[in-house]
């Protein structure tokens, strides 16, 4: 009996793979290889790649964890990372991977694609695509007005003070998070999202408000999906050593998962801190506004945005410096006194809190 009953959950389950259910008890957590079972829009590099000076090795001999002194690179190791990166005045100072991964390995970002979305509106706004920061959502969305979105603005949902009702868990298949990130059906889950309270009164992490970023982009855009965007205006600018992959949430008429899924190679991830750290300016000429990337950067307390985050960029000290991360340990690191990029991919987070590790890091680089 116990069989029968297993036989029919297994086939229930694999009946459902082509849905956001199945497809979360099938593959059960997010991972870091997850480019592989979705449907993806492809990125091209250019002709030319930028290249990082190979400089002389330098890293901390050890690093204390919980009274206990143990190497650096064992450290890492036991953290479940896959790659790690220091780069300071374009040298590579340290460069390791690990668990049988190596510099042409693909790792998913995770939500480090928020942190690029933001970019990619910062671009859009320079060229007129977008007005303003302060332009409702529902100019763009006009689906959205029935459901109260008149007063959320783009800065809402870059700040994530929007008030969207969402729900963040990572646990549940029935949940917001498996419908955006196992559903097929994006812009449907966008036009049925909600307000929980009045925007630009609380801080409050939740993916939905980047989708609808995304939404927004690709509206402006027309003619050319979000992926040939990134391609036309960062891949091939910031000379990219490798092709990279958007995932979509279908084959056909996909979107991009604006909130994550970007699949890329460690050091062009770094390449994307490079242009931050220099400001939107890569080799003379400028990709995103000097304006934008300080805005984005800068500690902002006013209308419920929290001191740690602005436009999709995390700030982790009060040192000027900032991060992209992702849900499994994925953190492109900024520390713009010390000229300095970290780049920490992993399989998982560890037990250690890399808000802590890659300032003190920083300061001691």
């Amino acid at each position: 009996m116990k069989l029968f009953r297993l036989s029919i959950i297994v086939v229930l389950i694999l009946s459902f793979t082509s849905c956001k259910v199945g497809r979360f008890f099938v593959y059960n957590t997010a991972g870091i290889t997850d480019f592989k079972i979705f449907p993806k829009n492809e990125i091209q590099k250019s002709d030319s790649s930028f290249y990082f000076i190979n400089g002389i090795e330098k890293k901390p001999k050890s690093i204390k964890i919980d009274s206990e002194e143990i190497g650096f690179d064992e450290f890492l190791k036991d953290q479940k990372t896959v790659a790690f990166l220091v780069i300071r005045n374009d040298s590579l100072l340290y460069e390791r991977y690990f668990r049988n991964y190596d510099e042409e390995s693909v790792v998913a970002s995770f939500s480090m694609a928020k942190s690029v979305t933001s970019i990619l509106i910062g671009i859009a706004i320079d060229e007129g695509l977008i007005l303003s920061v302060d332009e409702p959502v529902t100019k763009y969305i006009p689906e959205l007005s029935t459901n109260g979105f008149d007063k959320v603005t783009i800065k809402h949902l870059l700040q994530m003070t929007s008030g969207l009702d969402y729900d963040e868990g990572y646990f549940n298949p029935f949940g917001d998070v498996a419908s955006f990130y196992y559903g097929t059906k994006l812009r449907q889950e966008i036009f049925q999202m909600e307000l929980k309270h009045e925007p630009g009164t609380k801080f409050e992490y939740l993916s939905g408000n980047t989708q609808i970023l995304g939404l927004i982009l690709e509206r402006v855009l027309k003619d050319r999906s979000i992926s040939d965007y990134l391609q036309e205006k960062i891949w091939i600018p910031l000379e990219m050593e490798y092709d990279a992959s958007w995932s979509i949430d279908r084959k056909e008429n996909g979107i991009e998962k604006t909130f994550c899924c970007i699949n890329a190679r460690a050091r062009d991830f770094a390449k994307i801190g490079r242009l931050y750290l220099n400001k939107g300016n890569w080799n003379g000429k400028q990709i995103v506004s000097k304006k934008w990337v300080e805005e984005s950067t800068k500690v902002d307390r006013t209308a419920g945005s929290e001191r740690y985050y602005q436009y999709q960029w995390w700030l982790p000290s009060e040192d000027g410096d900032f991060m992209a991360q992702g849900i499994l340990g994925q953190y492109i690191y900024v520390h713009p006194d010390k000229n300095l990029i970290i780049v920490r991919l992993g399989k998982k987070q560890g037990k250690v809190s890399w808000w802590n590790v890659l300032p003190s890091l920083g300061k001691a680089y």
